[in-house]
């Protein structure tokens, strides 16, 4: 799955994303505000779902090579993590679903979690 198609099946908006960057493969997500677990159980080019709205979620992602971040039930990043994210290239995207409809959605498209 691509950051495109997850965006697509979520019904999302595209808060921040260069365009060649869409095209980029996930190869699993992670669904959690406690940033503590996404260090833990995170893998490399992963999908983060959070309804968290802070810098914490941008430096997070970097660390683990999360490649783009959805935030769920409608939430908005501020300006100042939108250019964080854009200096990091991590994609930005926000869907009105919560998070369990979210990562349902995902997982019965074929993207799995999996922990390390």
């Amino acid at each position: 799955m691509t950051i495109r198609d997850a965006k697509e099946l979520l019904d999302a908006q595209l808060i921040w994303g260069k365009d060649e960057l869409m095209d980029s493969q996930l190869h699993n997500a992670c669904g959690s505000d406690m940033m503590s677990d996404v260090l833990a159980y995170v893998k490399d080019q992963s999908l983060l779902l959070t309804g968290l709205v802070n810098s914490q979620v941008i430096r997070t992602a970097e660390m683990m090579d999360v490649i783009c971040i959805v935030f769920v039930r409608g939430k908005q990043p501020d300006e100042a993590m939108i250019q964080l994210a854009s200096q990091r290239n991590i994609v930005l995207l926000s869907t009105n679903h919560r998070m369990f409809t979210a990562c349902g959605l995902l997982y019965s498209h074929g993207l799995e979690g999996g922990a390390r």
